[in-house]
């Protein structure tokens, strides 16, 4: 239907964005709207891309595919370009040009990733999204923000680094196209696996997402929730389907992330680790390797993009309007923020799986594909993160936030365009929920698939009643740590720390020792340099 936009377009949906940031830049800030505008245009340009699209570039020897339209990358790309321009609705308010530029080439990355066809245009655009996101977190301008997006810059180099060694290896043998790696073996493949591992925060690497995210900017984190680990899970799909591995490195994932999402007390990094286990699934269906898994990843994909980015909406809406990020300092909220709670419950619904919700109709792919593949214990793993979910977000967060004892605070009304975004994705997550074939008619295989079986129904609605009771009961003993949970995270803030201070302490000692001699050594030499 946009096959008439097409021909108007005709532009990498990246370019758009990447003009978008540029406007940004150097128009005036009351016309820097014109930038943001680049975002809903790179959507019309995804739409208008016909299936078997290819664009190359001669750069050297090679002959890179910097778009290849295939149904994986269509799909992918489609929800990136639509949460990119929710998520600049949700950020119209902001005024610091610097925060608009850095999100418009994040998403020019991920757009970038989804579209490669060949490793070199793919491990580029990786690191313009490293380079870019990480901007998204130090223009919350705190200490720990600072911190934390140093460190989070230092693991994405370094990841970018193991995957690049992976990329030159495998065009040593003559590869350069992208395509799947699964069964190949070698150096190259575990290099490029590991280096895509660490984005799609594979435990133990996931560390880096629990201390960056929480630390980001309101606007940002709606950002960095919605396209990192998704754009790893994209290359998953791609270039590792089938690889038995990831089966159980996600079901680990699907609960590691839970359990600590149970423990927290602090609204971002809550929903951070559940990033982590929502990716489990993903992770798990890439693994699986069957249609119906993969499918289920994808479907799950584009779901968690959604239901995640409109959670941090509603949690940065909070910490905007109150400056609180602690449940334990929130409550009351649905009496002041009515449409917060409601969008915020909304997306609370679908993360957990219930029935008429965008998180169900995705989520419930993946374990049943598990179970008709014969992996009970995987199955029976994803169950059990599932009700994990349920717990922490649709009982214990909700009520904490919005239910709870009522903690007085008076927040300040909210910009109309961050309700306005709320508000228009909590309708998607609700949409895709009740018309599931709106979202299974893009999958990359045809789908059979039919979630609102009066088995899957009563089951689910069977289970999370069962974790209601459950809550309910345990609540009057439930007290939240204002404390951080230990993590793996802790390796790289506390041991590796100190010899990289003891580095940094070296290095301006050097560098005060070089400052000065070279002082005395210019004020010897300029008597003989003047202008005779």
């Amino acid at each position: 239907m946009f096959s008439d936009v097409g021909a108007v377009f005709g532009i990498h949906p990246s370019l758009l964005l990447i003009a978008g940031a540029l406007l940004v830049l150097i128009l005036p800030v009351r016309l820097r709207h014109v930038g943001l505008l680049a975002a809903p245009l790179a959507l019309l340009a995804v739409l208008s891309l016909d299936l078997g699209t290819t664009w190359t570039q001669p750069f050297l020897r090679y002959e890179l595919v910097v778009l290849r339209v295939d149904e994986l990358a269509r799909v992918f790309a489609t929800i990136f370009a639509l949460i990119a321009t929710l998520s600049v609705i949700f950020a119209l308010h902001v005024k610091t040009r610097g925060e608009h530029i850095a999100a418009l080439m994040y998403a020019a990355g991920s757009l970038g990733v989804v579209f490669a066809g060949d490793w070199l245009t793919l491990f580029f655009c990786w690191e313009v999204m490293a380079a870019s996101s990480v901007f998204l977190i130090w223009y919350r301008g705190t200490r720990e923000s600072l911190a934390a997006g140093f460190r989070y810059i230092l693991i994405h180099f370094l990841g970018g680094n193991i995957l690049l060694g992976g990329v030159l290896l495998l065009m040593s043998q003559g590869t350069i196209a992208v395509t799947s790696l699964t069964g190949t073996g070698g150096l190259a493949y575990w290099l490029v696996l590991i280096g895509v591992g660490i984005n799609s925060v594979i435990v133990p690497l996931h560390a880096w997402l629990t201390d960056a995210y929480p630390e980001g900017t309101v606007t940002g984190s709606v950002f960095l929730s919605a396209l990192t680990t998704k754009v790893a899970v994209c290359v998953l799909l791609r270039v590792f389907p089938g690889t038995e591995l990831l089966i159980w490195a996600g079901v680990i994932m699907t609960i590691y992330g839970v359990i600590f999402a149970i423990l927290e007390n602090d609204t971002r990094r809550l929903l951070a680790y559940h990033i982590v286990s929502q990716v489990g699934f993903m992770v798990a269906g890439v693994g699986i390797g069957t249609d119906l898994a993969l499918n289920g990843s994808t479907a799950h994909a584009y779901s968690h993009i959604l239901y995640k980015a409109l959670l941090f909406m509603g949690a940065g809406a909070v910490i905007y309007a109150t400056g609180r990020r602690k449940l334990s300092d929130l409550g009351g909220l649905y009496k002041t923020m009515p449409l917060t709670a409601v969008c915020f419950t909304i997306a609370a619904m679908s993360i957990s799986g219930v029935p008429l919700f965008n998180g169900f109709i995705s989520k419930s792919i993946t374990i049943y594909a598990a179970e008709k593949d014969g992996l009970a214990l995987a199955a029976l793993g994803m169950h059990v993160a599932s009700i994990g979910t349920f717990l922490s977000i649709n009982l214990k967060m909700v009520y904490y936030m919005f239910f709870g004892k009522d903690a007085g605070l008076e927040p300040k009304k909210l910009p109309w365009n961050m309700s306005a975004a709320m508000a228009l994705t909590a309708f998607l997550c609700f949409l895709y929920g009740v018309y599931p074939w709106l979202l299974y008619d893009m999958l990359p295989f045809a789908m059979q698939y039919v979630p609102f079986t009066a088995n899957k129904v009563i089951g689910t609605v069977q289970l999370l009643l069962a974790a209601s009771a459950a809550f309910w009961l345990v609540l009057p003993k439930l007290k939240l740590d204002r404390k951080i949970s230990l993590d793996f995270d802790w390796f790289y803030r506390g041991l590796l720390s100190l010899p990289f201070e003891w580095l940094m302490r070296g290095m301006r000692g050097v560098k005060g020792n070089v400052d000065a001699r070279g002082g005395v050594f210019f004020e010897a030499v300029a008597p003989y340099v003047h202008n005779p």
